[in-house]
């Protein structure tokens, strides 16, 4: 039986979690932070350009068991992303924003021989945000949200322009939420049952109900929120991520090495977290190392799914977890 270990529903297993992702709730949030093909450790491929292979089966299995509620935060150097990326697309995942983490000058100093290497010294690492993109099947072809809202308003056999008086607007509906163009906005929860109830009162009798999934119920607002991922913006955030490099109280050693020499700051764990879920969702967080989304569910109230294959990165995460405390470990807020 694999080991693992829970705390208030935030659990870490000692093993692949290829094994372990049928078994955890469907994710709203998805921490990647795995190989990044520089030959770091155990297991990470020699170069970047092995990371599409490596990475293939984990986003298949994420592409399963996702929806459209769900974001992924990928970690990984500004080349591992760009090979890992049309992989990512392929499977339904939209590109949302690329963030910068810029860890200083201090993190570089003394670490960098320009003669040598022949480039600017590197103080940089890229988290890509993305969602996963809803699609509505309709007989045999398969739609994004954009085209089916349209579709569905057409079926009415409605005048377009009448979008706008649903909505009690005078032409930001078929200005936004019908155009087809890179304009498109997604209708909120209120304009879409405005649009909805407007549809299904004046709306051909033949094509009833209109904006149903099962043909049977037109969806609700509250249903319309679960067919688009969470986000919160705070103020003062940009796609820039200031952040030293993780040291003092937070940095876990062994002596007087580092254990993990790509130990991610809780602060900006807990960003990714924060912004994309609410307390009691679950997060995944599918190479552990030393599980800093784990630990960041863990203060913020959501449930946590956490894998770490190897051992010597496992024990000390699952010691981090079952001894962490806010007043001693650096703040996340």
């Amino acid at each position: 039986m694999m080991e693992s270990y829970e705390r208030d529903g935030v659990i870490i297993y000692a093993g692949d979690s290829l094994d372990l992702y049928s078994k955890w709730e469907s994710p709203v949030v998805i921490i990647s932070d795995g190989p990044y093909g520089v030959g770091g450790y155990r297991g990470d491929p020699p170069t970047s350009e092995c990371l599409r292979e490596w990475y293939h089966p984990h986003i298949e299995k994420w592409s399963e068991y996702s929806t459209p509620m769900t974001t992924l935060w990928f970690w990984n150097t500004e080349i591992g992303w760009a090979n890992v990326h049309p992989t990512l697309v392929e499977h339904g995942w939209e590109y949302r924003n690329c963030h910068i983490w810029d860890k200083g000058i201090a993190h570089i100093a003394g670490n960098s021989n320009s003669k040598t290497l022949r480039k600017f010294p590197v103080a940089t690492e890229v988290c890509v945000q993305y969602t996963k993109k809803a699609f509505f099947k309709v007989d045999s072809i398969q739609m994004d949200m954009q085209q089916w809202l349209r579709y569905e308003w057409e079926r009415t056999g409605l005048p377009l322009y009448k979008t706008n008086e649903a909505c009690g607007v005078r032409n930001a509906a078929t200005r936004k939420y019908f155009t087809k163009d890179h304009l498109w906005y997604y209708p909120p929860p209120e304009a879409f049952e405005k649009i909805v109830e407007y549809a299904n009162r004046y709306g051909s009798e033949d094509g009833k109900p209109y904006f149903s999934l099962d043909g049977q119920i037109p969806i609700t607002g509250r249903g319309w929120t679960k067919l688009r991922s969470k986000f919160y913006c705070e103020n003062g955030i940009t796609n820039v991520w200031r952040e030293p490099a993780v040291r003092g109280n937070e940095r876990l050693k062994k002596e007087y090495k580092c254990i993990h020499n790509n130990q991610k700051p809780l602060r900006l764990i807990s960003l990714c977290i924060r912004s994309s879920s609410d307390a009691g969702d679950a997060i995944w967080e599918p190479f552990g190392g030393l599980c800093s989304a784990a630990i960041s569910a863990h203060e913020l109230k959501r449930k946590c799914y956490a894998a770490e294959i190897n051992d010597e990165y496992f024990k000390p995460a699952v010691e981090r977890l079952k001894n962490y405390d806010i007043y001693q470990e650096f703040k996340l807020i």
